[in-house]
């Protein structure tokens, strides 16, 4: 069945007051992370909340397929049986990770310590997006490129050092992913990994290394970077992982409410890192009224919000804040839109390699709708009096958020919003639709 045969369009129109309350699913990164350092660790893991969407369901059958059991239990409690660092077995068949880049380029971190070759394949949005940043480091580890597509991209066969070295790496732009990859990558190497980072990112992946017991240390670099050090060869432990909800995923109800008059919602368990909310920081900026009810730390900062309707204004964004809240610049982009004034986000140039190209994407997105966007250089800049006309139809580009954001402008334009393809956002956000609808979402 081709694409457009099995396309899900949908359209949003003006809704009444969202009310409620709403858990988004579980984190994404933190569920990557559960599955592939449980593989890696030794004896049994057990991870609550874990995102079953297609993304995250991807890297567990990544994981059974270099030899970890992984398996659901009936009280939804996901067991993964690792090998060990080092331990992963020659895989039978390609590495599918559908359309999840973080995912795939975090395998191919872990494979790149390990004496197998594998071969990792994604999706058609998934083979355009660039993978040569994470494969540098990592043959500098010892890895071998057997293959790769033109560009740096996929499908390509990795062979993993059979004897991995530690290595210093600078990343060359703000990636949690890249040094993510470079640190799985470093568990199989004797002595000192390193990552130096210019700019924090976020730093699910060093926490949770202590979780399952490896020695890693981070300390301040410069004005806002990290200097992370890792010993190589540790026995993992196993853990017990709760996964969060989901900050990026939280933000659509959460800018569908500061949108749509009269909302007043409560966002449950989410997760507050502050390495992950410079959306919540931005939309404060903006005039949005949301509220800590309650706060709790698990490993994690974790918080029930409360977000009512705001009337928004304009707010300059600094580039400084784009490693914070890099997956949910589209959806500021639609509180954006119904923000009085100028709203300029600054440093925007990674969101060119995202799943789309969500910078070009993002102001497709709202110029359709009739709102005044403009492109200059890595800057997004969005003008409104705090309307947004709406009656276009956006082009999702096979991307799940640039889906969700484009049904959140819907609730409260003018016109109604029509997606031509809601059926990735499941990626990311099982039930989405559903679950708007019942805060009083029209979708249809």
């Amino acid at each position: 069945m081709t694409h457009a045969a099995s396309a899900q369009p949908l359209a949003a129109r003006r809704s009444g007051a969202l009310t409620g309350r709403l858990r988004a699913p579980g984190d994404k990164s933190i569920s990557h992370r559960a599955l592939i350092l449980g593989a890696m660790a030794v004896g049994e893991t057990r991870i609550a909340g874990l995102l079953e969407g297609e993304d995250v369901l991807n890297t567990g059958k990544a994981m059974r397929a270099l030899g970890a059991q992984v398996e659901r239990g009936d009280d939804g409690v996901w067991r993964v049986r690792g090998v060990g660092v080092g331990g992963f077995a020659q895989p039978q068949a390609p590495l599918d990770f559908g359309n999840s880049g973080t995912g795939c380029r975090l395998v191919i971190g872990a494979v790149a310590g390990c004496p197998v070759e594998a071969t990792f394949d994604g999706d058609a949005s998934l083979r355009k997006r660039p993978m040569q940043r994470v494969l540098d480091p990592l043959t500098r580890i010892g890895a071998r490129v057997v293959s790769v597509d033109e560009g740096g991209r996929l499908p390509l066969v990795l062979r993993g050092a059979t004897d991995p070295l530690p290595i210093e790496y600078e990343p060359p732009v703000a990636s949690a992913q890249l040094k993510s990859a470079v640190l799985l990558a470093g568990l199989a190497a004797p002595g000192k990994t390193i990552v130096i980072e210019a700019e924090a990112t976020r730093d699910h992946t060093e926490r949770m290394l202590r979780q399952f017991g490896a020695e890693i240390k981070s300390t301040h670099h410069g004005d806002h970077g990290r200097r992370i050090v890792l010993t190589g060869q540790p026995e993992l432990s196993p853990a017990e992982v709760v996964v969060p909800s989901d900050p990026s995923s939280a933000a659509f109800a959460m800018v569908g409410a500061l949108v749509t008059p009269g909302s007043d919602i409560v966002l449950e368990n989410v997760m507050m890192n502050p390495l992950r909310t410079g959306l919540f920081t931005t939309l404060k900026e903006m005039g949005a009224a949301i509220e800590t009810v309650t706060s709790r730390n698990e490993g994690e900062e974790i918080a029930d919000l409360r977000v009512t309707f705001s009337a928004l204004k304009g707010v300059d964004v600094p580039a400084t804040r784009a490693p914070s809240m890099i997956d949910e610049y589209i959806v500021l982009a639609v509180a954006a839109a119904f923000a009085e004034g100028e709203t300029r986000m600054r440093g925007l140039q990674e969101l060119r390699v995202k799943e789309s190209d969500r910078l070009a994407a993002t102001a497709d997105m709202l110029r359709v709708n009739g709102v005044d966007v403009e492109i200059d250089k890595d800057d997004l800049i969005v003008r409104s009096k705090g309307r947004a006309p709406g009656g276009g139809l956006v082009a999702t580009h096979m991307d799940h958020r640039l889906a969700m954001a484009a049904l959140m402008m819907g609730l409260a334009s003018e016109q109604p919003v029509q997606v031509d393809d809601t059926s990735f956002i499941a990626t990311s956000f099982p039930g989405f639709v559903e679950t708007m609808r019942a805060l009083g979402a029209d979708l249809s």
